[in-house]
């Protein structure tokens, strides 16, 4: 039986994600709908002890495991960026939606290897669903397999977004564009709507203004479950983009939705 440290890089990068998302699952729950003291950071997003007290902890056994790892993460400053192997990570992904008690909050881990995601988990502490992606696996939940609906047009599209405060002006407008095109729209979910993407249930997501820790961790999960996700113009995701994204069920509905943003 091979152990933890016999794995090949990827799978104990992986096994160690696993690891660390029933330590923040188990932290999270004890926060849950109970009274916080609430702050606001320097872009007027909230902030409470949850989300700090989780990613220190994350840091704290990142480091322990990786010493040699760099760390992106929302609530402190950035470590050993420099580093071949990066961990970026967000403790509370949906603050907004922690604080109001909806349990469609998680905490985002992806393992970057010279800049390329190899590795996402998206843990919803709630509902207790975790999608895994690893490059070239197929991305699963709790440990089964999942598929994206493989839908390939906007008019039968379910398409979401987290709210459409996120959006200025001109980026409003190019999500009604595609809005006026699908079959439905919904609003919520931050990172359990990429989840419900990567199952099969939702085929289109659309956003702006994210941060790395908001996005690395969805790709492998997205791509390993017959998706495409991208910026707005088509492009893959890194720790440098602008933060526009677009995730979508198939390639063709992906290549639908960008031809409709850039004849609008």
């Amino acid at each position: 039986m091979q152990t933890f440290t016999t794995l090949p890089e990827t799978d104990r990068h992986a096994q160690f994600a696993d690891t660390l998302a029933d330590t923040t699952d188990a932290m999270a729950m004890t926060y849950f709908r109970k009274p916080l003291d609430i702050e606001s950071k320097a872009d007027a997003s909230p902030v409470t002890q949850a989300d700090r007290a989780i990613e220190a902890e994350m840091r704290r056994q990142i480091t322990l495991a990786f010493p040699s790892h760099g760390i992106l993460g929302e609530e402190q400053e950035g470590a050993r960026l420099e580093a071949s192997h990066i961990w970026v990570i967000d403790p509370i992904d949906g603050t907004k939606s922690f604080l109001s008690g909806m349990p469609t909050f998680g905490t985002l881990i992806a393992c970057l290897s010279d800049g390329t995601p190899d590795l996402g988990v998206i843990s919803i502490p709630p509902t207790r669903e975790r999608w895994t992606g690893q490059r070239g696996k197929p991305s699963l939940l709790n440990g089964t397999p999942c598929r994206t609906s493989g839908k390939e047009h906007l008019a039968d599209a379910i398409l979401y977004t987290t709210s459409p405060d996120s959006f200025d002006p001109a980026g409003l407008a190019q999500y009604e564009t595609l809005s006026e095109k699908v079959a439905m729209r919904r609003f919520g979910g931050d990172c359990y709507a990429y989840g419900l993407l990567a199952s099969g249930h939702v085929d289109l997501l659309f956003e702006m203004n994210l941060h790395p820790y908001d996005y690395m961790a969805l790709v492998p999960v997205i791509e390993g479950a017959g998706g495409v996700i991208t910026d707005w113009a088509g492009q893959p995701l890194t720790l440098t983009s602008d933060g526009n994204v677009i995730a979508a069920a198939s390639a063709a509905l992906h290549a639908e939705a960008l031809a409709a943003l850039a004849a609008d």
